[in-house]
């Protein structure tokens, strides 16, 4: 692969990273004002107008899939882009964010397994040596080193629901980089996106007391910022810097920068009056040497095979 290229898409998953990192605590206030399938709902038609505008601006065709192949790529979209974010946004409802945000970083932990299970074959040592080191850093920082928490942590509903929403985008990180190669990133993106607007407009119909439109109407301008702020760069940014990134690391790879989400929803959470600690600090660095401890290796790696050739 191209260095130039990797150094790029690890750059936009940082980025990535942040922008979903930020939804955590800002999502939390925008909670205060509309309901958590409002927010959902106008996460997805913000980003699907925007998307929108923007093929019709380029002029992008529509890709010419087979029925079986549309099929298979809404399915993916809707389980993966609707299921993530009603099992995350209505299971903040009910549980604390250290438990949502440990629920959310076993992600690259279960993209690995599907994937080695898809492949019949084991995760490799660089990759289980990344996974473990990472989600130690992401332990260290959402426990703030109390690690006694762990133990007593019991699952309620919203830590079930959260859950869920992991392993929906579990299986999306996994399945989209096959589909990626069928149709360019802005398109797939703007077809996730028309997704979890059907799914999560047919839950709010199913819910009698949710009304998107009376709801945002309501809310105070700084609510509005917070909601369309999710919807364009916690979802629109997000999602096409996840999809080129997943295509050029891999599923395997890519979810490895999942970590950071938890780091960076810290570190916005501290931007917004939030007290940051010593150990919290060691944590983000944990992280960041689970990430590029095996890979400075692997070129080290490479570098004497090259010098001995």
């Amino acid at each position: 692969m191209n260095s130039t290229a990797n150094l790029k898409a690890v750059f936009l998953l940082l980025l990535c990273a942040f922008f979903w990192g930020s939804c955590f605590p800002i999502g939390k206030i925008a909670l205060n004002e509309v309901s958590a399938l409002s927010l959902v709902f106008w996460r997805f038609a913000i980003a699907a107008v925007c998307l929108w505008i923007y093929l019709k601006i380029l002029n992008i065709t529509k890709p010419n899939l087979s029925f079986k192949q549309w099929l298979w790529v809404f399915t993916v979209s809707a389980v993966g882009v609707g299921g993530l974010n009603l099992g995350l946004f209505t299971g903040l409802e009910h549980t604390s964010a250290a438990n949502g945000s440990l629920i959310m970083a076993l992600s690259p932990l279960i993209t690995s397994l599907i994937a080695s299970f898809a492949k019949r074959s084991l995760p490799s040592s660089a990759q289980g040596f990344s996974l473990i080191v990472s989600l130690s850093g992401v332990l260290l920082v959402i426990t703030n080193g109390n690690m006694d928490l762990l133990f007593y942590m019991q699952l309620n509903h919203g830590d079930k629901m959260i859950f869920l929403g992991m392993l929906a985008w579990s299986c999306y990180t996994y399945f989209s980089q096959d589909i990626s190669k069928l149709m360019p990133v802005i398109p797939y993106t703007f077809i996730g996106m028309l997704s979890g607007v059907i799914v999560i407009g047919f839950m709010c119909l199913a819910t009698p007391e949710v009304h998107p439109f009376i709801e945002l109407m309501n809310s105070s301008s700084w609510g509005i910022f917070n909601v369309v702020y999710i919807g364009l760069f916690g979802t629109v940014a997000g999602y096409l810097l996840w999809l080129y990134g997943l295509k050029q690391l891999g599923s395997a790879n890519a979810s490895l920068f999942f970590n950071f989400v938890p780091v960076f929803a810290m570190l916005t959470a501290f931007i917004l009056g939030q007290t940051i600690t010593q150990l919290q600090i060691i944590g983000i660095g944990i992280v960041i040497a689970g990430l590029l401890l095996p890979r400075i290796r692997l070129n080290k790696s490479k570098l004497l095979i090259q010098n001995e050739s």
